[in-house]
């Protein structure tokens, strides 16, 4: 059986991608390991290459979020890596910019106009709507 992290990383980066296919995103996941999870496409057409991590939520930092954005070597992940940290929380995803530092934290009242935050439509007639 896959261990406990390894599975919730896998879905993790399921609720990314099903989140993404929903808000008009194309997503694709490469065929060998990089130090991205995922090529996307926004609505525009912009190429974005991601890093997907499951979020944090730390309550010794007053109910902060948190995305880890370390590498497995423990080095941060740089813009030449990725060119997004995507952090996942339950069934919504924050994006943010990757800047190079160890983490990304925000306290929940900020996060949703820090970061980019995406959920599902609400309607389903939005899903997959052109």
């Amino acid at each position: 059986m896959a261990h406990k992290s390894a599975i919730t990383g896998e879905v993790s980066e399921l609720t990314v991608d099903r989140i993404l296919l929903a808000n008009r995103w194309q997503v694709a996941k490469p065929v060998v390991d990089e130090t991205y999870d995922r090529v996307l496409f926004d609505p525009l057409g912009n190429r974005l290459t991601a890093q997907i991590k499951t979020m944090k939520v730390r309550n010794d930092r007053g109910g902060s979020f948190v995305i880890p954005a370390v590498k497995g070597n423990g080095e941060p992940y740089q813009p030449e890596d990725c060119d997004l940290m995507i952090g996942v929380l339950g069934d919504t995803i924050y994006l943010t910019e990757t800047t190079g530092i160890y983490e990304y934290s925000s306290v929940e009242m900020n996060a949703k106009t820090r970061w980019v935050a995406m959920e599902m439509p609400k309607s389903p007639g939005e899903v997959l709507t052109h």
